[in-house]
Formats: structure tokens, sequence, C-alpha cells
């Protein structure tokens, strides 16, 4: 398979040097709802506290305004009944106010939800991250259009690109069963057809996948186990190592995943 390549460690390569001494960039780490928005606090403090950003902020539902302290870098968007993302203009807009979102997800499964954050996302100029519970709304809400948006990377659990294979009506069926080969190759002719870019774990192995190219770390080199490779924190060391080395996504994941 001349497009698979498998990484056992660290590139040597000057991807880190590329991380500016001063402030520079900006991001915006999207998602939660009235009951769930830890996480996304969470991983923004993890992004100001190790990286040079100088412009983060934290995009909610303004329903969570009088839960959280009035700080300059909460941004909040009209919500709906249930605590979530409405849609909105504002929202939108926002979503092209920064170098690079973040769709950390915590989002709560509604309609109006779904096609906010689809929506979103569709229309953005940005780079935007998708994950988390994020995906499932992106497989449920017409986003074969999306998907065209070459400004997309997907990290999703395969349970959760099978939706997004099934939503798109792919010819190719993806199943958890697969061997690693067969995922491989499926990965590699989706993104043929698609110009985003998708991560994933499946039998141990963390793949990459954008313009056909796959390649593939394995978990137990990468620091992360099944359940804290989900938790936000390689999702932000991903966003932050392409935003400053930007158009290599696979290198530059790598050296994330490395980090």
């Amino acid at each position: 398979m001349e497009y698979f390549e498998k990484i056992t460690e660290k590139p040597k390569s000057d991807l880190g040097w590329n991380i500016p001494e001063r402030k520079q960039g900006s991001i915006n780490v999207v998602g939660g709802n009235a009951q769930n928005f830890k996480s996304e606090i969470k991983v923004a403090e993890f992004i100001s506290e190790k990286y040079p950003v100088q412009d983060l902020k934290v995009v909610l539902p303004d329903n969570l305004k009088n839960k959280l302290p009035p700080l300059p870098n909460f941004v909040f968007m009209s919500s709906t009944d249930s605590g979530s993302f409405d849609e909105s203009q504002k929202l939108y807009d926002v979503f092209n106010t920064v170098d690079f979102n973040l769709v950390l997800g915590d989002l709560s499964k509604n309609a109006v939800t779904g096609r906010a954050i689809v929506n979103a996302c569709q229309s953005s100029e940005k780079m935007t991250l998708v994950t988390r519970d994020a995906v499932e709304l992106l497989a449920e809400y017409k986003p074969e259009q999306l998907l065209m948006n070459e400004n997309l990377i997907i990290f999703a659990s395969i349970p959760q690109l099978i939706k997004l294979l099934h939503a798109v009506y792919y010819p190719k069926m993806l199943l958890m069963s697969q061997s690693l080969v067969q995922v491989s190759e499926i990965l590699h002719k989706f993104t043929l057809s698609y110009p985003i870019s998708i991560i994933t774990l499946h039998n141990g192995q963390i793949l990459l996948a954008e313009n056909g190219l796959v390649k593939a770390v394995p978990l137990e080199n990468s620091g992360y186990s099944p359940i804290t490779l989900w938790n936000g924190e390689l999702a932000a060391k991903i966003v932050i190592m392409n935003l400053y080395n930007p158009n290599n996504f696979i290198d530059a994941s790598i050296f994330g995943i490395f980090e």
C-alpha cells in the first residue's frame, strides 16, 4: 500500500520550532450546553497555559451566562430552550473571526442545534476541527455539502465515521470488525472523494488521513489511552500544531500526538 505508512516515534522535524515565542494566532473552543460545559473550559485553560495563543475564546450557549463569571474570553451565543446552540448569524460569523475553530462537543442532540453547528462549520472559511459528540450531529444533518469544505478536520471514532459514511451514501462499507488494512483503504478512497482530513482510532492505531494518504501511530507509543484520547487534550494539540504549521495536516498532527 503505497499510500500507507506506520509511524512509531516522534518525527525528526523542525515543526516544533514553528511555535512562536510571542503570542500569535486565534482559536475558538466551541461547545457546551446547560448541563455540561466543563470540558470546553478545561481544554481552553490547557491551551492557554501551554501554548502562546494570542486570542483564545470559549464559545458557549448564552443560557450559561448566569452560571459563569463574566470573563473576557467567554463568548455567548443564542441558545435553545434545551440549553444548547440555536441557529444565528452571530454564531456563523464568530466561526470566521479566528484562525481555527475547535468544536469540542457536549451539545444537545436536537435538530436546531444540529443545523446550527453543521451550518457554522459548512460556512466557515477557517480551519475547523470537529470531535466527540459534535461529529454525530454532523452525521445526522445532511453532511454532504459540509464534507466538501477543505478546511474541515474530523476527529472521530469508527462508529461515528460509520454513521458519517452512511449519511452520504458512501459505496464502501466501513465496519468495526474490519482489519487495519481494510479501514485504511476506505479512508484512502474516502479522502480522495472528499477534501476533508480525518483522525480516528482502530485496532490500537491512531489513523490520520488526507488526500488519499493514510498514516498510523500505535496508540501505545502516543502516551494516550482509548479513553484519554477523546478528552479534548489531543484535539487541542492537533489544532495548535496545524495552526502554526498550516497546509501540513498529517505531519503536524503526528508531531502533536508525540508532543
